[in-house]
């Protein structure tokens, strides 16, 4: 007799279907129709009004030509346009390319060449640029006009207004999804500092996987209210995009980061949730008094894309915030993983407490696999604190591989693993510790010296805002740590001397910078500091 796993008990319509993330717009606008799903100003929408909205941009997109496979891309800041064609682009079957506003117009012209864009959706706001970029590349998009009330002063853009593309789309359109789980979903081009950008592709089971991840990490539910202060071109918003959705919660749509909007966002709206990079967080914290504002809640914070100084979590949470620290990449989707919280650091100190949680810490629930590992061997690192390896990832969250570019996916997939380049130790408690990019290190006299711990010295400062170590070649030690430091609004003048004396009583003498050089610090488009730019200027110094 045959067992229970047999092969003559087949897959079939009633038991399996593709996952995607698509399908949480139909089960909540199904379950919640009447409730708030989107705001956006003094505009609001219903679940039912949201999806049929992205019903009609389907629609629309299908009457011009676009059909499964094809890639629609959009610039826009985070406006209900941008979620909405989260789920009318792959909810048809194509393609979706958030691009990031910020770039500049050649390389946003590479990338609708590169992804082969048949529609581009854009915000007036970014009119010059986009009309630069069609002027440079050989992409003849179809272009789709956002004219956003909320948007500053400007030309329109596009052959089409937005609205009135909407309005020849049907509102009852068959979102079908995906054939295939594996089916693409998203493009997202990686800001690469040297060179094209990478393109990276999402499949729709990773999409689903990592938004029930961050439903569940970030206890989102539905009365949830999400702030967007995390673009959405970035890992399309970490899957958040998604993952409120999921949970019936609602958006609430920001064109810019800035306090003087944020703190009223969330007193007006009362805000539960948002995400941010290390300098939204920054920005928060240094915000004039006049600006802040003090809540009768807790707001919970997601942070990622670089090690959070503990100083900065510490000030959070005196602002009424609770942070929760994540580690990812645009290749796994956004989040990775997560500082888990363990019960027994509640009876700790604030500043023993933030220590613990600037950590990357443990996999996400939908990560399969983590380690760190030597990078040339692939064997785990002792669990010490002290050995460092390079953090490594397996699972369902993690891209496809970089369009037309095989070389690089199979130096990314090396091993069996997704090699991050990321170096960290592994705790004996299980948590991982991101001590920098490899090539980040910093190695004097033959001592590996991590510019994450130099900087997380800086930041305890009471004049430093923000800080970046870099290494500056040297004669005698081959390299040494250089500091760069903005200091905070209104500081008083503080001398280099002062700086290196505040490192000497809190670290190692070797790992001292030598060098200080106060200023404002280059960031990319998402906010970080653009530590290869700064490399440049310590070998100048």
């Amino acid at each position: 007799m045959a067992g229970p796993h047999a092969p003559d008990l087949p897959r079939n319509a009633a038991n399996h279907v593709p996952l995607s993330p698509v399908s949480f717009l139909r089960r909540t606008a199904g379950t919640w129709p009447d409730r708030v799903a989107v705001r956006h100003g003094e505009t609001a929408f219903t679940w039912a009004q949201f999806e049929a909205r992205c019903r009609r941009l389907a629609s629309a997109l299908a009457r011009c030509g676009v059909g499964r496979g094809d890639t629609v891309a959009i610039l826009a800041p985070n406006v209900p346009a941008m979620l909405e064609a989260h789920y009318a682009v792959p909810g048809m079957g194509a393609v979706l390319n958030a691009l990031n506003y910020r770039l500049d117009a050649r390389t946003i012209a590479f990338c609708l060449a590169h992804g082969g864009a048949r529609v581009l959706v854009a915000d007036r706001e970014f009119a010059p640029v986009v009309a630069e970029a069609l002027a440079i590349g050989p992409a003849r998009p179809l272009v789709v006009g956002i004219d956003d009330p909320l948007a500053p002063p400007g030309p329109a853009v596009g052959e089409v207004d937005y609205e009135a593309f909407l309005a020849q789309g049907d509102p009852a359109f068959e979102l079908a999804g995906p054939q295939d789980e594996w089916d693409s979903l998203g493009l997202l081009y990686t800001s690469g500092t040297t060179g094209d950008p990478k393109g990276v592709v999402y499949h729709h089971r990773g999409a689903y996987l990592n938004a029930l991840g961050n439903a569940l990490s970030f206890g989102l539910t539905r009365d949830s209210v999400y702030l967007w202060t995390l673009p959405m071109f970035h890992c399309n918003g970490w899957t958040y995009t998604w993952a409120v959705t999921a949970a019936g919660g609602t958006h609430v749509c920001l064109r810019r980061v800035d306090p003087a909007l944020i703190f009223p966002a969330i007193e007006r709206h009362r805000v539960t949730h948002l995400c941010g990079a290390p300098i939204v967080l920054n920005l928060l914290v240094h915000a004039p008094e006049s600006v802040k504002r003090r809540f009768g809640h807790t707001v919970e914070v997601a942070t990622g894309g670089a090690a959070p100084p503990s100083a900065i979590i510490e000030a959070m949470e005196r602002m009424g915030f609770r942070v929760t620290h994540l580690y990812g990449l645009t290749e796994s989707y956004g989040p990775a993983t997560l500082c888990a919280w363990q019960d027994d650091w509640s009876g700790l100190d604030l500043e023993s407490r933030a220590r613990l949680m600037a950590r990357q810490g443990v996999r996400y629930p939908t990560m399969e696999d983590l380690q760190v590992a030597d990078p040339r061997s692939g064997e785990p690192v002792p669990r010490d604190g002290a050995t460092l390896g390079e953090v490594m990832l397996r699972g369902n969250t993690i891209m496809k591989g970089y369009l037309a570019n095989p070389k690089a996916t199979d130096a990314a997939f090396r091993g069996g693993w997704y090699r991050t380049g990321d170096l960290a130790v592994w705790h004996p408690d299980g948590y991982i510790e991101v001590k920098d990019r490899s090539k980040d290190i910093i190695i004097s006299g033959g001592e590996n010296i991590s510019s994450l711990e130099v900087e997380e010295c800086l930041y305890r400062h009471p004049q430093v805002m923000e800080a970046a170590v870099v290494a500056r070649p040297d004669d005698k030690w081959g390299e040494t740590p250089c500091a760069f430091v903005t200091l905070k609004p209104g500081a008083q003048a503080v001398a280099p001397e002062a700086i290196v004396a505040w490192c000497r009583e809190h670290l190692a003498h070797f790992k001292v910078p030598r060098t200080v050089v106060f200023g404002e610090l280059p960031k990319t488009s998402t906010g970080k500091i653009q530590k290869f730019v700064l490399r440049e200027r310590a070998r100048g110094l």
